[in-house]
């Protein structure tokens, strides 16, 4: 019987982005509670600018590191640092759970879609996990963060406005790097 050996290193642009992606989901949960009001939209919160971000960094070591465990241990490493951090800048203890709850779940799911689409183009797993994960994270982090302590209509301006501008933005790098690959290829294709 002859055995496969499989990489056992992952890549150093995986790690990379796995510390992008533990440093976003920090700074987002260290301004979770700045809000913006933004003209037609309402309120939103600023760590959303930095939580769009993590959900590209994911995606990208999702795709370089080819390895669920690896993606679930980073997930696992990100939710201990938040802790940590918020713990240590008093950040109140509702949203220390809303962070750690909404991260476990929605990242878990993500990671599940994400890699029961692996035969799929790299922007067709990157928007269907986030279809899913941005609502879950979306909705868990916001009721326990907000539930009680803000008016519903604050409450409501500020879902739809995470799940617009976290969704968003996925589509929207997905669509470049995705045009990017398609240039690469067509200088890398043989010319006739």
């Amino acid at each position: 019987m002859t055995r496969v050996s499989r990489p056992t290193g992952i890549p150093a642009r995986a790690r990379a982005y796995a510390v992008a992606y533990v440093a976003s989901v920090v700074a987002a949960n260290l301004t979770l509670d700045v809000f913006l009001d933004l003209p037609v939209f309402g309120t939103f919160t600023f760590g959303t600018v930095f939580f769009a971000a993590t959900f590209t960094f994911r995606d990208r070591v999702h795709h370089l590191s080819a390895s669920r465990a690896w993606v679930y241990r980073m997930i696992a490493w990100c939710a201990v640092a938040n802790v940590v951090a918020a713990t240590a800048t008093a950040t109140p203890m509702r949203y220390i759970v809303a962070s750690f709850t909404a991260i476990v779940l929605a990242e878990g799911a993500d990671t599940e879609v994400y890699h029961r689409l692996r035969e799929r183009s790299w922007a067709a797993r990157v928007l269907a996990s986030n279809a899913v994960s941005v609502p879950v994270d979306t909705v868990v982090f916001v009721t326990i963060a907000f539930a009680g302590s803000l008016p519903f209509r604050d409450i409501r301006e500020i879902f739809v406005n995470d799940v617009l501008w976290k969704f968003g933005m996925a589509a929207l790098i997905a669509a470049n790097v995705t045009r990017r690959q398609r240039a690469r290829w067509a200088v890398a294709a043989p010319r006739s």
